[in-house]
């Protein structure tokens, strides 16, 4: 891992030293916040519609928004961090929840602890708020909603004489038995994949199981985990699961019936409903459950960010406050980026919402978007720590070699536990 990490810091100090140092920080008596998000049609639209509702009461209030591709990001974030220069840090940042455990523990200098700013944390769901909580400390107020959906198409389903209702609240031998129904009546797979390790982090979550158990790496004698990638194997040697490794691929099977449905993080929805002919014809139900695992739920999460403040920010009461008052308080705020953006909240009380309650007519008249929020304040806390990257990274490799080359689970588990630890201890 150090290795890893003086490589990443020589490239971003390179890049960082062909960067005009601009000092980008507000005065301490000015009610401007910088901040740095790279989506213009979502995260940046969040934050504009942000600073408009905060300005209600604080007329005088603005946000110096600067849009950043999230990988220049983490470059100057890591900049700042290795030069000990922390002014051309922003005030805001938002940050993929994937790497607080990694950037608080390499950088901690970098970020300011939000668990005392007056922010009801409890707010939001465990599972979402776990990713940027690190030794029990709040760095990052929940933006977007990651909560795991399995979208079903449901004229397919039919097709085979099931219904969408026999996938709710099932488990992974179960939806076996359904999904091999469908494959011998309708000849499609139940689900399709981008590959990877994220279905069976999925799994193992859901389940409230981690591959760090009390700060240690425990990839090899977890039980649970070697559980999810025979599961997985066996989704997809029994043709139950088609694996994609082009994601435009992937996306098409979706839209083109080459598949009855999908597990992934709600954000997948976009996709889904790209293709317009079929509205009407989808249902979202909650993901199947690890069989005889003691607490296993069908609940999960996969992707999403969180909004962090930096330790360059100089006026912190004005940082808490806004976003106390808008991204952890404004219903209507999350009504507004619901319709206009898509954002589905990680914030539990704007389900309550009469936008929230609305049905869908692409999903059959189901109020997907109150469910989706229900299923996220269910999810289990899972902690990858520090080495999230290095585990999905080994994690794949076990998959791609049980799948493809019929590989032993256990050997190819004890594997990635030798090189998780090498990495980090190398």
């Amino acid at each position: 891992m150090r290795r890893k990490l003086v490589s990443a810091i020589l490239a971003a100090t390179v890049v960082g030293s062909m960067i005009a140092a601009v000092p980008v920080a507000a005065e301490s008596n000015d009610e401007t916040l910088t901040v740095w998000c790279w989506d213009p049609n979502f995260n940046i639209y969040a934050m504009k519609q942000a600073e408009a509702a905060y300005q209600k009461d604080h007329p005088d209030f603005k946000l110096d928004i600067q849009e950043n591709v999230y990988s220049d990001i983490e470059t100057k974030l890591i900049t700042a961090a290795t030069s000990g220069d922390y002014s051309t840090l922003p005030d805001i940042f938002l940050m993929q929840d994937y790497s607080y455990h990694k950037d608080v523990t390499s950088f901690p200098d970098v970020f300011t602890d939000l668990t005392d700013s007056g922010i009801d944390f409890s707010s939001f769901s465990a599972g979402k708020l776990a990713d940027s909580t690190v030794d029990g400390k709040n760095y990052g107020v929940p933006f977007d909603n990651g909560a795991t959906i399995m979208a079903i198409r449901s004229d397919i389903v039919e097709e085979a004489g099931l219904t969408t209702d026999d996938f709710k609240d099932i488990t992974w031998s179960q939806f076996m038995e359904l999904a091999k129904t469908v494959k011998e009546k309708t000849g499609t797979p139940m689900l399709t994949t981008s590959g990877g390790s994220e279905l069976v982090l999925e799994m193992l979550q859901s389940a409230g199981a981690s591959p760090i158990v009390d700060g240690e790496v425990k990839i090899a004698d977890n039980e649970v985990l070697a559980q999810a990638v025979e599961v997985y194997a066996t989704l997809v040697k029994e043709g139950y699961m088609t694996e994609y490794t082009d994601w435009d691929q992937y996306i098409a099977s979706m839209n083109n019936g080459d598949a009855a449905g999908v597990i992934n993080g709600c954000w997948i929805m976009s996709s889904i409903q790209a293709a317009e002919d079929q509205s009407g014809n989808w249902t979202i139900v909650n993901m199947p459950a690890l069989d005889d695992v003691e607490g296993a739920t069908n609940y999960a999460n996969c992707g999403g960010a969180s909004w962090a403040v930096s330790s360059n920010c100089e006026n912190t009461d004005l940082a808490f406050d806004f976003l106390k008052s808008t991204f952890a308080a404004d219903v209507d705020l999350y009504d507004d980026l619901l319709v206009n953006a898509g954002a589905i909240a990680s914030y539990l009380p704007a389900a309550e919402s009469s936008v929230y309650q609305e049905a869908s007519d692409f999903y059959g008249g189901q109020k997907v978007y109150a469910d989706i929020v229900d299923f996220a304040s269910q999810v289990p806390a899972f902690d990858c720590g520090a080495y999230y990257s290095d585990i999905r990274s080994a994690l794949t490799d076990v998959v791609t070699n049980v799948v493809q080359n019929d590989a032993d689970i256990t050997s190819e588990l004890q594997n990635a536990q030798d090189t998780v630890e090498f990495n980090i201890e190398g």
